[in-house]
């Protein structure tokens, strides 16, 4: 395999500039949208940390390596006739349910098989260019694990005015958790920056220096004595940031294993059951998108959409209800 490794160094007239725009200055044989990609699949480092933001501010006197593959190794996404369950489509929007497994764009370790394939098949060249070759159309994201409402763009207008509403906090991402403990008080917000950790490179954690985050949340039931069902409302938009926030103070997903074990209170007929691959998939953590809203970018109508839970966190709840006797409340 043949990769090109550069060291480019940040002067004093370099410091702040977005570090897309610093690669595609320093290394000119490769396009600033080319260098989107090779940030997004985690080939650069700063200071020995890996950064994937584009829009990370670079700062004189860092020690910055790039590695690029060669085009020949690093293809376009290919369409491929991956079905999916649309919510929503028009000439500007698409909006689908995604399942449970599914990666949303091609990356290293998922090079295909992505929701971006799907959507190439089913849009063709109608997609937005503004986020690069390899997420075509992708404005924000959900965890492979993490199932429910996405919004793509199919031209770059739309997609330059979703973004804006990202931004700015206006799109509406409300999701539904079933999280280990009795969670205490029953609602409030959870505020903390969140970055990566630096002893556990797959993981986000809460930190100084990371980005601002801001959660807001609901119990909607608790089920049995070791478990809540909960509402969240992202305020921001941070890389795994409900399973940060909740694992945080100690409430994480049921079934996400990077941020939270089983606790040592866990009925054993719970853990016998999301170790059952036949009734929990392996790697699936209890989190559904089930809410998006957002202004339409030619109308400007706000559109609303919501979603019921998928088969496998329905058939949970049941499992849970049925065990405890209890109903589950009318939200």
């Amino acid at each position: 395999m043949t990769h090109a490794l550069h060291t480019p160094i940040v002067d004093l007239q370099d410091h702040g500039q977005r570090l897309d725009k610093f690669l595609a200055l320093k290394i000119p044989e490769c396009s600033r949208t080319r260098f989107q990609d090779v940030v997004s699949q985690g080939l650069v480092k700063i200071d020995d940390t890996t950064v994937t933001d584009a829009s990370y501010k670079v700062k004189e006197g860092q020690d910055i390596e790039v590695t690029i593959p060669s085009l020949d190794e690093d293809p376009s996404p290919l369409p491929q006739a991956i079905p999916l369950d649309i919510v929503y489509e028009d000439d500007d929007v698409i909006v689908v349910n995604k399942p449970a497994g599914m990666v949303v764009h091609p990356a290293v370790g998922n090079a295909d098989r992505t929701l971006v394939n799907a959507l190439l098949s089913h849009c063709g060249d109608a997609l937005s260019t503004l986020n690069g070759v390899k997420r075509p159309g992708i404005v924000h994201r959900l965890d492979k694990e993490t199932s429910g409402l996405l919004v793509a763009a199919k031209n770059d207008t739309a997609h330059a005015h979703l973004t804006h509403q990202l931004r700015a906090h206006t799109m509406g991402r409300t999701y539904i958790a079933v999280v280990w403990g009795m969670v205490s008080p029953r609602f409030g917000t959870i505020e903390g920056n969140i970055g990566r950790d630096p002893r556990h490179r797959q993981r986000m954690t809460m930190r100084d220096g990371g980005k601002f985050a801001r959660t807001h949340y609901k119990v909607l039931q608790y089920l049995g004595p070791v478990v809540s069902l909960v509402e969240c409302r992202l305020e921001t938009g941070r890389t795994h940031q409900i399973r940060v926030h909740l694992s945080s103070k100690g409430h994480p997903l049921l079934g996400d294993a990077l941020y939270g074990k089983d606790p040592k209170s866990a009925p054993a007929f719970l853990k016998t059951y999301l170790q059952a691959q036949e009734l929990w998939p392996k790697g699936r953590h209890a989190l559904h998108a089930r809410e998006l809203t957002f202004v339409h970018p030619t109308t400007k109508e706000r559109l609303c959409f919501e979603t019921d839970l998928p088969e496998d966190m329905r058939n949970l709840l049941d499992m849970l209800l049925s065990h405890y006797k209890i109903a589950l409340k009318d939200k």
